[in-house]
């Protein structure tokens, strides 16, 4: 694939709506009141509106994919971690000891972590796909060149295909990066227009010095990510990082071959951000699993029209909150294709819809009948009393 070629994707169909509808009726037979399970029943219909087929089929293997990298801006005392800690982190996702290990677990997934700029070492298996050594210092010099770009996009595509073609039926994108809350923000900041104030979060814990001088690395980002803001590889280059980059590519490629994907937090929200303007229309294969307490996720949510299924306060990254949600999502499939109907089940439905009766049937007016009057009882005849004699 050519440099120009690789953030090019063909026109992404929607989920079937007709499927969708099928599933809103089926809800409705359903051995429950209509409504009953509120969001559970909408998070069900879209994925059988995916699946095109009514009612879904459950979830046989969700994937999650970290994608790992470094950025230059780190350096500018942005994080509360030193960037040491992103290949140290790949190491700990291998050896089974992150949240994300854990959680993914829990929710019947297997993780993939994906070396696409760390700034160190990391094991063979990882960095088949590593495009360079960290990012660049994007509040004065470009994330990276066009030819890295271009890689790292098509290092996003390839591994959705590679996930997809092995039978992945769900995707969860997760990220791990010391300092890549900061390229995420610029990249939301430039794509809705917002200041730097709006966007910047408090990512690893930083202090108020720290969220100082994250404002001020974001600001001079956001001079230069502005000037590219209509083209979206452009922005990329710019102000983003390969990681980034690779997860755009990873969720517009996973849109055009109609696979659902659960979303996490703020830097995968940038990424699904420049990843709906590279293929218009990719958010629909998408559920947002959770809101993250950075700020500029929130205005990812309302960009893209996406309604969080969970609030928890979390901002981890790594995949958590997606995955967090995605027993909801299982549950929600599971309803829909496990539930009895009132028929299956001989339960009497409230339906009136085909019975006729209801509808011819007259109901007599009561009848008022004025009561009889009831008769004065007879006067009782007088009593008279007799003198006695008198005594003479």
């Amino acid at each position: 694939m050519a440099v120009e070629d690789a953030g090019v994707f063909p026109p992404i169909t929607p989920p079937d709506d007709e499927v969708r509808e099928r599933a809103v009726a089926r809800h409705a037979q359903l051995t429950k009141p209509q409504g009953s399970l509120g969001r559970l029943e909408e998070l069900g219909a879209w994925v059988a509106a995916c699946q095109g087929v009514c009612p879904p089929k459950p979830f046989e293997r969700a994937r999650v994919v970290v994608f790992a990298g470094d950025h230059g801006i780190a350096t500018q005392g942005v994080s509360a971690y030193p960037s040491e800690v992103t290949a140290q982190m790949v190491a700990n996702f291998l050896a089974g000891g992150a949240a994300v290990n854990v959680l993914a677990a829990a929710a019947g997934a297997t993780v993939r972590v994906a070396d696409i700029a760390v700034a160190g070492e990391t094991a063979p298996m990882v960095s088949k796909y590593k495009v360079r050594n960290g990012s660049g210092l994007i509040d004065r010099e470009d994330a990276l060149s066009a030819e890295e770009t271009a890689a790292a996009i098509r290092a996003g595509r390839d591994i959705a295909d590679e996930e997809i073609d092995g039978g992945a039926d769900v995707l969860v994108a997760g990220d791990m990066g010391i300092g890549n809350t900061t390229p995420s923000a610029v990249l939301i900041a430039a794509l809705t227009g917002s200041e730097p104030v709006a966007v910047v979060g408090r990512g690893t814990g930083i202090d108020d010095q720290g969220w100082i001088r994250k404002t001020a690395a974001i600001r001079d980002a956001l001079r230069r990510a502005r000037k590219v803001g209509a083209d979206p590889v452009g922005l990329l280059r710019t102000a983003g990082g390969a990681d980034i980059a690779a997860m755009a590519g990873f969720l517009a490629q996973a849109a055009a071959r109609r696979t659902p994907v659960v979303l996490d937090g703020v830097v995968v929200g940038a990424a699904a951000m420049v990843a709906e303007e590279l293929a218009p229309g990719s958010r629909e294969w998408w559920v947002a699993g959770h809101r993250s307490v950075e700020p500029a996720h929130t205005i990812v949510l309302d960009h893209l029209d996406l309604k969080p299924v969970l609030d928890f306060g979390m901002r981890l990254g790594e995949g958590s909150g997606a995955l967090t949600a995605l027993p909801v999502l299982t549950a929600a499939t599971k309803i829909l294709a496990e539930m009895a109907t009132f028929a299956d089940a001989g339960v009497t439905s409230n339906d009136t819809s085909n019975d006729t009766s209801a509808e011819t049937a007259v109901t007599p007016e009561p009848q008022f009948t004025e009561p009889e009057p009831v008769p004065d009882p007879e006067p009782a005849p007088p009593k008279y009393t007799v003198a006695p004699p008198l005594d003479l």
